[in-house]
């Protein structure tokens, strides 16, 4: 049995065909924060385009039009490398299904949380899966977590839960600030959690000398199968959805372009460490959502939003440290 050089985890395994231990201990939190900066600005591109194609068109932009964007990365890749495309087995195939599967479901809740809640606390509720991809992980990966990353994952999620837990209010502040966003909110952190667990499970059942090749690989099938499936489902049931979204295409597209970069880092991050330790470190969007909060959206922050970025900074400092 591997241990990443980062520390923290000890994997199942190396992944196939290239060894974990060679790679710079740094790289996988270089990868995330690059993922989590993208991942903000995509964010913030499909809240806006909920305005003109809805809750459900803005959900299906960033997989539509992220799909091509994954095929060019995959054929720079083969291009530049010469590295074969790994060929997915029927193993590494279900998890991509169901990284995909559960990232949709996520994407689409997180969208409707949004409509309630303001920008930056939607993304705070959806951080809390942290900890359920720590449960994810040992469950179905058998990747277990230190005890220090365990204390940064709670240190991180207490932040979390304080930045989002719904204020006192009257009328119809009360009302938008209910348990209803907060109850959609939490479940889409655990739909994302269990997405990152699948997409991690398909990086190690994947076989490649690559990891690059193998986490580009990783974003192609599941966005094929993203894509696929939501133009199916448009084609049988909403052509006029379809339509309202092609007609949209040019915010769509820089959205799904910063999607499919996002996605790409991502899988990068999986690819030499696990997903615990990477989304643990992703709740630094929490801090990058507030900045975008207030400068696009004019939104505020409180003393508790404040108090709570301070304990998600702790808990990122002790998992980098740990």
């Amino acid at each position: 049995m591997l241990a990443t050089p980062a520390g923290g985890v000890k994997p199942a395994r190396s992944a196939g065909g290239y060894d974990v231990t060679l790679i710079p201990s740094w790289l996988w939190i270089a990868f995330t924060i690059v993922a989590s900066s993208a991942q903000t600005a995509r964010n913030a591109m499909q809240r806006d385009l909920t305005r003109t194609v809805g809750t459900q068109g803005a959900t299906y932009v960033r997989f539509l039009f992220g799909f091509p964007f994954a095929i060019l990365f995959l054929l720079i890749l083969r291009v530049v490398t010469g590295e074969p495309l790994p060929i997915p087995d029927v193993r590494a195939f279900w998890w991509a299904f169901g990284g995909a599967a559960t990232q949709v479901a996520a994407t689409a809740l997180m969208l409707m949380a949004m409509r309630d809640r303001s920008f930056l606390v939607t993304i705070a509720y959806t951080k809390t899966e942290a900890v359920l991809v720590a449960l994810f992980s040992i469950v179905f990966l058998g990747e277990v977590p230190t005890p220090m990353v365990a204390l940064a994952i709670l240190i991180a999620t207490a932040g979390v839960l304080l930045m989002s837990w719904p204020r006192g209010a009257a009328g119809a502040e009360a009302e938008k600030h209910s348990w209803r966003p907060a109850i959609i909110g939490l479940a889409s952190g655990a739909c994302f959690g269990m997405s990152a667990t699948c997409y991690r499970g398909c990086v190690l059942a994947l076989e490649s000398r690559s990891f690059i090749m193998t986490a580009t690989m990783t974003m192609f099938i599941g966005l094929l199968i993203q894509s696929v499936v939501i133009v199916g489902w448009l084609l049988a049931r909403d052509r006029a959805l379809l339509a309202k979204i092609l007609t949209n295409w040019r915010p769509s597209l820089l959205a799904g372009m910063m999607g499919a970069v996002a996605s790409e880092f991502w899988f990068l991050a999986f690819a030499i460490s696990s997903a615990t330790k990477v989304r643990t470190l992703a709740l630094v969007e929490v801090p990058m959502a507030h900045v975008v909060s207030r400068r696009v959206f004019k939104q505020g922050m409180s003393a508790a939003d404040l108090c709570g970025t301070g304990l998600i900074v702790l808990g990122v400092g002790l998992l980098i440290h740990g």
